[in-house]
C-alpha cells in the first residue's frame, strides 16, 4: 500500500474497505507478516525509541488508528483519509474469516480474557475456526518457551494470529516473529477487551469528534493521564514544526 510518513513513521493510505482487503490477502497468502495499528501513543514512542521506530515501519501495513492520525495526514499533506481503527477492524476481520474459512489464533492477554473471547466469538461468529489461544506469562520468555509457543502457533496452521499484550511489547513481538510464524499478525492491543465487553467504547457521537480518548481518560484516569495530556501534547508540538518544515522545503523550491 501507498504510505506517507508522519514525524517519524510511514502510515499506509487506502479506504477502510482497501485496508481489509489488503490485509486478508496476507492472511490468506499464510506470508509472514504483521500489521500495526498506529495511534497517537505509538507515534510518540517511535519518536522517543529508535528500535521502536524500526519496528512499526517494518510492518507490512500500519493502519491509521486514531482520529489525530487521519487528521494529521490532511494538516501535512492534504490527504483525506479515514480512520482504520483496530476496535472496527478486529470484529469484521473476524467476520470475513468465519464467511471465508480462514482459521485464527488469539496470542496474549490473561486465561480468562481469552476464555470471554472465546465464548464471545461461539456466540457472534459460531462458524468461526479459532485453532488456538495462549495467554503467555507476563515476564521475558526464555528461548526455548519461545520456540515451543512457535511451534504450537505454526502447527495450528493459522491465517490470522492477534496480538494482544499491548503497545509496544505486541509490535516487538509480531517483529520477532516476522519469518518465523507462517500467518499474518495483528496487534489489536485494547480492541479485544472492548470487543468483548469487558471494556466500554465511547459513543458514536465521540468517536466521530476525536473524542474516543477523552472517554478512555475518565474510565482509567490514573493510568492514562499521563499517556494522553503529555503525549497528546507532544503530538501537536512534532505535527506543527513538521508542518512548518514542509512549508520552508515548498518555500526554498519556488525560490529555486
Amino acid at each position: 500500500m501507498v504510505s506517507k510518513s508522519i514525524i517519524t513513521i510511514s502510515i499506509s493510505l487506502g479506504s477502510y474497505a482497501e485496508f481489509i482487503e489488503e490485509i486478508l490477502t496476507l492472511a490468506k497468502t499464510k506470508i509472514s507478516s504483521y500489521v500495526c495499528v498506529a495511534n497517537v501513543h505509538m507515534l510518540i514512542e517511535t519518536y522517543k525509541n529508535k528500535d521502536f521506530q524500526r519496528v512499526v515501519n517494518g510492518a507490512d501495513i500500519v493502519t491509521p488508528d486514531g482520529l489525530p492520525v487521519a487528521h494529521g495526514l490532511k494538516f501535512l499533506y492534504k490527504i483525506k483519509q479515514e480512520r482504520v481503527a483496530g476496535m472496527d477492524i478486529l470484529p469484521d476481520l473476524l467476520r470475513c474469516s468465519e464467511e471465508q474459512n480462514l482459521s485464527v489464533y488469539f496470542y496474549g492477554g490473561t486465561q480468562e480474557m481469552l476464555n470471554r473471547t472465546e465464548k464471545f466469538c461461539k456466540q457472534r461468529f459460531p462458524a468461526l475456526k479459532i485453532v488456538g489461544m495462549t495467554s503467555p506469562p507476563f515476564r521475558e520468555l526464555t528461548e526455548t518457551e519461545t520456540k515451543t509457543i512457535i511451534h504450537q502457533i505454526n502447527k495450528a496452521q493459522p491465517h490470522f494470529v492477534f496480538v494482544a499484550l499491548g503497545c509496544p511489547k505486541q509490535e516487538k513481538w509480531m517483529a520477532a516473529m516476522k519469518g518465523r510464524i507462517s500467518a499474518c499478525m495483528l496487534g489489536i492491543g485494547g480492541a479485544l477487551p472492548v470487543m468483548i465487553g469487558l471494556q466500554k467504547r465511547a459513543p458514536v457521537w465521540m468517536q466521530k469528534y476525536g473524542l474516543e480518548w477523552f472517554f478512555r481518560l475518565l474510565q482509567e484516569p490514573r493510568r492514562l493521564f499521563r499517556r494522553y495530556f503529555v503525549t497528546n501534547s507532544i503530538f501537536l508540538y512534532l505535527i506543527l514544526r513538521e508542518k512548518i518544515t514542509i512549508l520552508c522545503r515548498q518555500w526554498q523550491t519556488k525560490r529555486r
